[in-house]
């Protein structure tokens, strides 16, 4: 994710370099050859590309809020995930006996809930395992293709048998599952993110319609200097490929970029506030990113 210090501008730049050094150079030529031989006598009415501009505002705006809608929803998910793992330990801390056996419980759940966070996030990414998880499965020998989805399975067949050990009460039962429900509808929510594909013809027409506009542009505009008209054909498709670029960079909030939800950091927040909750001190390391976001 993104944040207010230091944000790169390099870095969307070299998104779009080929974009630019392509209509620098068209730019260049058709804003001096504009002016002679038969280039001259090329006139497309500048109305034209007002409405190739207009046809492909709209377009735009459509695909940049379908992608932001992408984004927010993929926080907010993230946003839930945070809330309902506190809820767990929550509704364990109460509905179980006090007493040395109960903390043992809370550490193992805490411990599978902390993981389940960080298989989720590394799953959404396509990334290898961290060490920590690749430990823990190890350790419990277990292993899956949905590693998380495991995870939910063994905190539900722990809440069984929780509840024949402490004769837990039935409507309490109900809660702490609806709870693990909560987190799986979450965890399904971001693989319908990850797995639906922004249409790629959508994706052309607008790219070329940007290009079609950049072809007339020059033919249309009756500036007289060379160097304006030059500056012209250059800035408005270069704006037009930086909505654009915005647009598809958030629509895959998954993807392992700075822009991505920071699900690394909040699986640490998730880590701290649950060892906080049994008195454990959290771990002070600090989030992976670099200067301008976290992951």
């Amino acid at each position: 994710m993104l944040i207010k210090k230091r944000i790169s501008v390099l870095y969307f730049i070299r998104l779009i370099k080929w974009d630019l050094i392509a209509i620098a150079a068209y730019a260049a030529l058709a804003g001096t050859f504009d002016h002679y031989w038969i280039f001259n006598q090329i006139n497309i009415p500048l109305a034209v590309s007002a409405f190739v501009g207009t046809t492909l505002s709209l377009l735009l705006g459509f695909r940049t809020s379908q992608s932001y809608e992408r984004w927010w929803e993929a926080r907010v998910v993230w946003g839930a995930i945070v809330n309902d793992s506190r809820t767990l330990i929550r509704q364990l801390q109460q509905f179980l006996p006090k007493g040395p056996q109960t903390t043992l419980i809370l550490s193992e759940f805490i411990q599978r809930q902390v993981i389940w966070c960080y298989a989720l996030s590394e799953s959404l990414r396509r990334v290898p395992f961290s060490a920590k998880v690749e430990d823990y499965f190890r350790e419990h020998q277990l292993e899956s293709a949905n590693r998380p989805n495991l995870l939910l399975n063994k905190h539900s067949e722990n809440l069984g048998a929780l509840s024949e050990q402490f004769q837990i009460d039935a409507n309490k039962q109900v809660q702490i599952d609806a709870t693990i429900v909560r987190l799986c509808d979450s965890m399904g929510k971001c693989e319908r993110i990850k797995n639906t594909v922004f249409p790629r013809s959508y994706s052309l027409l607008i790219h070329f319609l940007i290009y079609v506009l950049m072809t007339m542009l020059p033919f249309g505009l009756e500036d007289k200097t060379k160097t304006v008209e030059i500056l012209l054909t250059f800035m408005v498709p270069v704006l037009f490929i930086a909505i654009e670029r915005t647009a598809i960079i958030m629509q895959d909030p998954f993807e392992n970029v700075p822009t991505d939800t920071p699900m690394t950091t909040l699986a640490k927040t998730i880590e701290g506030n649950l060892l906080e909750m049994i008195g454990e001190q959290p771990s002070s390391q600090a989030a992976t990113g670099g200067d301008y976001y976290v992951m």
